[in-house]
């Protein structure tokens, strides 16, 4: 039987018993080839600098005709340009995924092997069978050209590995031996434009009173947390945030791969850095929130507390940093705290809860909580304040709540948004002597759903 009967004949069966298109794998072994002379033939010139990408496009598309024509395999106008594709995407870009990257509408991209991938669109996670990878090691090579491009490795010794596409989307690579049934690869995508207040305003993240009162949050100088789940938006809400950061003071941003894409000037990022073979070479988060202190900051922000650093950060906030930002891994205010308070004991300190608790409440002014709802969306659900220490308890106060009482519409979405508990905060005198002005109608508990009947 010809490639081009077996193709088809094995694409009609698959469509039959599945709904969806299969793999053929002797197309799937042509292809393989193909990319295996390609890479032979050009080598150095992948990686030659001074080429452009449409010259390096051109003369990839020229060497695929080349590899074809040598092949001579019978294949139709379709299946040819499917598979030149597929392998240009190999070579350039980042295989099957590719055309998930380049999708808008898709924010998550999971890869659990070779052969099942989901997508995450408006929330709501599907399997996409579509994209396939002809075996582990192709997968393997995808990972291995992610990884190697922002100068990371992952391998046996090493088959965990953090890091980031030129785009900023954040990468996480498993491989055997701690990955059962191939490679894993998880991508979380950034949006090409990044988002703006008015577009978590939109997409109903929050409210006009709540964005204008964390607005003057920030040019305050208030130091705030942002906590959440994974996944609820909280370096979105974070890069949003660090937007309202007055445009002549100098910010250090903090990251364990590099997300935050701040538009002023004056901005220094700083990126941790893995051990090398030998085991040697680390620099952690911590290492540069300490580096920090000496690069004269007037903000810093750092990605995300996870261990000692939260101690690190925390001494910033007390000895001058005012208006400092982070992100902490937590689900509801009261549970901030206590996980700031096991990352300080992380820093290898041994340091009695009072002291711990007094650092925090004198350091942290504002925690913005953000949650992943049951319809998929993201919504800051608390806005906190810590009022101080009571005992050996610290007092939060609750500005905004999102009121899950409105209930839920015909599509299953929220209908609530975030309303004001009609409490004015202790800090609101702090920000009236630095001239900013918070009028009365942002802390009334119906002021919210005014101005979004309006």
């Amino acid at each position: 039987m010809s490639l081009y009967k077996r193709l088809h004949t094995a694409q009609g069966e698959g469509e039959a018993a599945t709904g969806a298109a299969t793999r053929d794998p002797v197309l799937d072994e042509l292809r393989q080839r193909i990319h295996h002379v390609l890479i032979d033939d050009l080598g150095p010139v992948l990686y030659d600098n001074r080429l452009s990408e449409d010259e390096l496009r051109k003369k990839v598309h020229e060497q695929l005709q080349a590899a074809l024509a040598q092949e001579r395999a019978p294949l139709s106008a379709a299946d040819r340009a499917q598979l030149i594709q597929d392998v240009a995407d190999d070579i350039l870009g980042y295989g099957p995924i590719d055309k998930l990257l380049r999708d808008d509408d898709v924010t998550e991209i999971m890869v659990n092997g070779p052969n099942l991938t989901f997508a995450e669109r408006k929330g709501k996670l599907a399997k996409d069978p579509a994209v396939t990878f002809v075996d582990e090691m192709h997968l393997r090579r995808i990972i291995d050209k992610i990884v190697a491009q922002v100068g990371r490795r992952i391998d046996e010794s090493q088959p965990l590995c953090d890091a980031r596409l030129p785009d900023g989307s954040r990468v996480n690579a498993v491989i055997p031996p701690l990955s059962v049934g191939g490679p894993f690869l998880t991508i979380r995508k950034f949006a090409k434009d990044p988002l703006q207040i008015d577009d978590l305003i939109r997409f109903g993240t929050l409210n006009a009173h709540t964005a204008r009162f964390l607005q003057a949050c920030i040019v305050g100088k208030l130091n705030v947390v942002v906590a959440g789940g994974t996944g609820t938006g909280k370096t979105t809400a974070l890069n949003v945030l660090s937007s309202f950061i007055p445009s002549d003071e100098r910010i250090v941003t903090i990251e364990d791969a590099k997300e935050l894409q701040l538009h002023q000037e004056h901005v220094l990022s700083l990126e941790s850095r893995p051990a090398n073979v030998e085991g040697k070479g680390e620099v952690t988060i911590r290492d540069l929130v300490k580096n920090s202190l000496r690069m004269r900051p007037d903000r810093i922000v750092v990605g995300e507390c996870r261990a000692g650093e939260a101690l690190d950060m925390l001494q910033a906030m007390n000895t001058g940093h005012d208006g400092s930002l982070t992100t902490v891994h937590a689900n509801n205010p009261r549970d901030t705290l206590s996980r700031l308070e096991t990352l300080v004991l992380m820093s290898g300190f041994d340091l009695p809860i009072t002291a711990i608790r007094q650092q925090i409440s004198s350091a942290v002014d504002l925690i913005v909580q953000l949650s992943r709802l049951r319809d998929g969306t993201r919504r800051i659900t608390h806005v906190t304040e810590i009022q101080g220490m009571e005992g050996d308890v610290i007092t939060l106060q609750d500005i905004f709540l999102f009121d899950f009482g409105a209930g839920v519409d015909e599509q299953g979405r929220y209908r609530g948004n975030l309303k004001a508990v009609g409490v004015r905060p202790k800090f609101a005198e702090k920000l009236t002597d630095m001239g900013i002005r918070l009028g009365p109608e942002v802390f009334q508990p119906d002021g919210g759903q005014q101005r979004a009947r309006g």
